[in-house]
């Protein structure tokens, strides 16, 4: 060994310096160190016992609440000997980290779906999520997202047990003053929840949130599991199930029907002050245009059965006449013999076709719509560049759908065509173009460059619902006839961004068709005219709508409508 190999000595202390200094200040910095870390387990632990599950209410005077699980751990851990006393506060630390990540998915699915999430439904929607993503801002942001999500289900809970640990070995250490501080707050705890005492309105000081997520979860869960059981008494009394073809919607013999959901069309879109003014010029303006070539409309308002997303449930909802809110419905109703709308088209003679412009994948449950053909993304030999949801433009969707089932002589049709121009993140938004030139597409390459500084905006939604309607119009104009009944509406509202807090479900709805005996059938529904429904129109469940629509145009509709 040599010199070299030797490490170098310590550095002298400082000129005036005390040789116990370097070690206290060490021991300080430890100190403070130790304290933050409290703080910062005593924070994350009250976020998980009080934190609130809607976005609405995630406020800083919404943590200024006593909760009441707290003080009962608190009880628990300060009777216990050591040993037990740091089990127990491993346990409980896991399961309030899960309470905390169940919080935040809720908070997630309260920011886009106005509601909480479902344990027993909504797993479907984590994928629909991702694969939205992707098809919206990149695999990029898919792959960190689903990172981001993975890394906060496990670190969460483990967290929360490290901080458990910690608040219970200080506990032990301050029994004294942690029992008489926790039977101060349990005094104000009983007072707040006497007097109801609030510092956010809905936000009791008094808190039970974990006891009462607790409860709802248990609820939930027992209502999907016996969901199946519901749905089948909804089955056994269908009024339709079993009518012949030839008496099912005689009143449309001849007549094609298209049943167009514009993506995100809800009720916000016609009467709020910042997004009504153009979207209730542009119904006007079509109204006044299709009146002048020979069309009636009618409308009025359905509600949803999801909002934010989710607009499978809606169509499902329409067809099926049966509320489906959540994934677990919709797998089981799909699952079902149930006649759908499409299904009473087919069996009265109808050709059928649903036309899916975002469609990219095997899609099993089609089958439950009654299909004659079903027209996936590649089936519309779209060229062009994709916009809204890696979609065609919905001009581009309603002429590939004139080619394929419009043709001269063709047999009476059916569709079902959704809309996607409106979707999220609702820019860049196509351009109309003259129908003759659309070809495969092409001719919007460059069009879609728009600058997206709106992107995901409330005037970003406008656009893009403007848009819609113009293409719809449009589209009645170019390729209407005495045979054509378009019925379009939205799927739901949009996400709380845009609607806001308190907005509904409701869905704008109409219908249009040049012959009188359309709405002479409809006379009795009391819908309003034209493309705009006032806000004082009727409003139905959209899952009414089916058997309203088949008693209207079948054999009994004078007397049924």
């Amino acid at each position: 060994m040599t010199a070299d190999d030797l490490p170098p000595p310590p550095a002298p202390p400082r000129a005036g310096a005390s040789t116990t200094e370097v070690p206290a200040a060490r021991g300080r910095r430890r100190r403070v160190l130790s304290v933050v870390a409290t703080v910062l387990a005593a924070a994350l632990v009250l976020v998980a016992l009080i934190a609130p599950t809607d976005v609405n209410d995630l406020t800083p005077a919404a943590f200024l609440r006593i909760p009441v699980e707290g003080l009962v751990a608190v009880a628990l851990l300060l009777v216990l000997p050591p040993r037990p006393r740091r089990i127990v506060a491993m346990v409980l630390g896991a399961l309030l980290g899960l309470v905390l990540v169940l919080k935040l998915a809720d908070l997630g699915f309260s920011t886009v779906l106005d509601r909480p999430f479902d344990l027993i439904a909504d797993w479907a929607f984590l994928a629909a999520g991702a694969e939205f993503l992707a098809e919206s801002y990149g695999r990029a942001a898919q792959v960190g997202a689903v990172a981001v999500a993975v890394v906060a289900v496990v670190a969460v809970p483990v967290l929360v047990t490290l901080s458990m640990r910690r608040l219970a070995r200080l506990l032990g250490d301050h029994r004294l003053v942690s029992a008489r501080t926790a039977a101060a707050f349990a005094a104000a705890w009983v007072v707040c929840a006497v007097l109801g005492a609030q510092v956010v309105p809905g936000l009791p000081v008094a808190a039970d949130t974990v006891a009462t997520g607790v409860w709802d979860r248990t609820r939930q869960v027992n209502a999907g599991l016996h969901d199946q059981e519901r749905l089948d008494d909804q089955l056994a009394g269908d009024p339709f199930a079993g009518a012949p073809g030839d008496q099912l919607l005689t009143g449309l013999r001849g007549k094609d029907v298209l049943v167009a959901f514009v993506e995100s069309y809800g009720r916000v879109a016609v009467e709020d002050p910042e997004l009504a003014g153009e979207v209730d010029a542009a119904l006007d303006e079509g109204t006044r245009q299709l009146a002048a070539a020979g069309y009636g409309s009618r409308s009025a308002f359905l509600t949803s059965s999801t909002t934010g997303g989710g607009s499978w449930l809606a169509h499902a909802t329409l067809m099926s006449g049966i509320r489906a809110d959540n994934q677990l419905r919709y797998t089981n109703l799909v699952r079902s013999d149930r006649l759908t709308l499409n299904g009473a088209f087919k069996r009265a003679g109808w050709r059928t076709s649903l036309v899916m412009p975002a469609l990219t994948r095997a899609w099993p449950e089609a089958t439950f719509f009654a299909p004659d053909r079903v027209y996936g993304a590649e089936d519309l030999g779209y060229r062009g560049p994709t916009f809204s949801f890696s979609s065609p433009p919905d001009q581009f969707t309603l002429e590939a759908f004139q080619r394929a089932e419009r043709t001269p002589g063709h047999a009476p049709v059916m569709a079902e065509i959704p809309l996607l121009s409106s979707h999220i993140p609702w820019s860049p938004v196509p351009k109309l173009v003259d129908w003759d030139d659309l070809g495969d597409g092409s001719v919007f390459t460059g069009t879609n460059r728009a600058d997206r500084a709106d992107e995901g905006t409330r005037k970003a939604y406008r656009n893009s619902v403007v848009y819609s309607l113009r293409t719809l119009v449009s589209y009645v104009q170019r390729y209407g006839d005495e045979n054509l009944v378009l019925v379009f509406l939205g799927d739901h509202q949009p996400a709380r961004a845009i609607t806001g807090e308190g907005a509904g479900r409701d869905v704008p709805i109409t219908v249009v068709a040049k012959d009188p005996a359309v709405f002479d059938q409809i006379a009795g529904w009391g819908w309003q005219d034209g493309l705009n429904p006032a806000p004082d129109a009727p409003v139905w469940p959209m899952e009414s709508f089916r058997d309203r629509f088949l008693r209207a145009f079948g054999p009994q509709s004078r007397t049924h409508s």
